[in-house]
């Protein structure tokens, strides 16, 4: 018997409930699945610090948007996936969320390098109870939308850093390049040279951040 330890962090109770009820339907007769449940930073913290010192979990389910723990040491999914990687790095993570922006795909998967990235508009019961059976044997685990980023991310010629891609990504979430200067730890004068490599780099002849943003788009950066 496979006995299976599991952890799922949502601050949507009905939503764990249909992980759980997905997992539970679809495990196969060898696996027994114990699943904690935690709705928020605070309880999803003690739980990981607590399994870390007794018995720790196989996989860690983590949604990125939760309240943030009370002290401010942790405001996400990322965070707390971070912090299990740290003190259970045994245990497998796989991440669920809403985001698709490929800015925040690209993040997840360096700071975080999940065995599991499911996107939820991706998701059907089916697809939870493959990517768990997988993620088990073989990870990692990517949803469409992830595959789909990933594979265009390193198909093409172009390299973008982190602080470039997080240029693009304000840009495209309407933020005026005067107003980088509170994202973005940069002078302006740096900021304006980051741009000008951009539209370089793009080929974006008539010098508008539109035009740079929809040729991003069309390579899979934004």
């Amino acid at each position: 018997m496979q006995k299976l330890k599991i952890l799922m962090v949502d601050d949507h109770p009905i939503i764990i409930e249909g992980y759980m009820n997905v997992l539970m339907a679809t495990k196969k007769d060898d696996q027994e699945l114990t699943i904690d449940t935690a709705n928020n930073c605070d309880m999803a913290e003690i739980m990981i610090n607590r399994a870390s010192k007794e018995e720790h979990y196989d996989i860690c389910f983590f949604d990125i948007s939760l309240p943030p723990s009370q002290d401010g040491k942790y405001t996400s999914g990322e965070d707390l996936a971070k912090l299990a990687k740290r003190v259970l790095p045994d245990t497998k993570i796989i991440i669920l969320t809403m985001f698709n922006e490929s800015f925040r795909i690209h993040n997840i998967i360096r700071e975080i390098n999940p065995d599991g990235f499911l996107i939820k508009s991706d998701l059907t019961s089916m697809e939870l109870a493959d990517a768990f059976q997988h993620i088990l044997k073989s990870p990692p685990y990517y949803s469409s939308t992830v595959h789909n980023f990933v594979k265009q991310t390193f198909t093409s010629d172009i390299y973008v850093d982190d602080i470039n891609r997080k240029i693009l990504y304000l840009l495209s979430q309407g933020i005026k390049t005067k107003s980088l200067l509170d994202h973005i730890p940069l002078s302006m004068s740096a900021i304006e040279k980051r741009k000008k490599q951009l539209k370089l780099l793009f080929s974006v002849e008539d010098g508008k951040d539109e035009t740079l943003l929809e040729e991003a788009k069309q390579k899979g950066f934004i």
